[in-house]
């Protein structure tokens, strides 16, 4: 279970290691933190696993435990570390150790990822970067439980305009409105849009209900003067385009 007191740190644990609740020797516990941090400070991260990454991430919300179990137990659970941070919070919450504290962490992580990589395409500088922009919708998407159909709305430049979540449905279906689609294209004086939607089965193959969807958003589009420069489905073994795959 999670401690949550205020006001423990590496040093108070250091001046009464008898109160520390890992297993073993508590002298051990306490240098692997310190050993931790400091292989941190030197490399910059680039020398640590994931598990080791997820332990720094943990050592504020647990000031008080062995995060190495949770780490590697969370690891175990959902693959990856992108995929622990963009795990939902009640599946987290199925690890043993995994309280509020350490899922609000993780969670603080994910947004943080999503900012950094949407800051540079959200200054309505062009789309350059496609690899900047799979990054993206993969962190915000991939691990949703539910489908979401969101578009990335775009203008002469190719510059982002909005990027925002249409619709949320169930574990296999969302439902999308083409015109309602048009619509909010033409409100925000779009010329172009990217249609983005979620798998919450891992496999990202468009069925045909998507292909159709998918044809029907651009027919309607394409006299307005918007155009629909593809469609990417989501699911957490990758990606795959509408665009790439010759639907678009």
């Amino acid at each position: 279970m999670e401690n949550e007191q205020p006001g423990f740190n590496d040093k108070a644990l250091a001046k009464d290691p008898a109160k520390d609740p890992a297993t073993g020797d508590p002298n051990d516990h306490i240098g692997h933190r310190q050993r931790l941090k400091q292989r941190f400070r030197q490399s910059g991260g680039s020398s640590l696993q994931d598990y080791e990454l997820l332990e720094l991430l943990l050592f504020s919300a647990l000031p008080r435990q062995d995060t190495k179990p949770i780490a590697k137990a969370l690891l175990k659970r959902f693959g990856s570390f992108a995929s622990v941070i963009g795990a939902p919070r009640a599946r987290l919450k199925e690890i043993t150790g995994v309280g509020d504290s350490v899922v609000d962490t993780l969670k603080v992580t994910q947004v943080a990822a999503q900012r950094l990589i949407i800051r540079e395409v959200d200054e309505r500088e062009p789309l350059s970067s496609w690899s900047k922009v799979m990054d993206y919708i993969h962190i915000a998407m991939a691990h949703e439980t539910v489908e979401e159909f969101r578009i990335l709305f775009l203008d002469k430049r190719n510059g982002l305009i909005a990027d925002e979540v249409q619709q949320k449905g169930t574990i296999d279906h969302t439902p999308v409105y083409p015109r309602e689609v048009i619509r909010r294209a033409l409100e925000l004086s779009a010329s172009a849009m990217i249609l983005v939607h979620n798998h919450p089965s891992g496999d990202p193959t468009p069925s045909r209900a998507d292909i159709q969807m998918t044809r029907q958003i651009a027919e309607i589009a394409k006299p307005l003067g918007v155009e629909v420069h593809d469609h990417i489905i989501v699911g957490r073994q990758g990606q795959v385009s509408f665009k790439g795959l010759q639907l678009l």
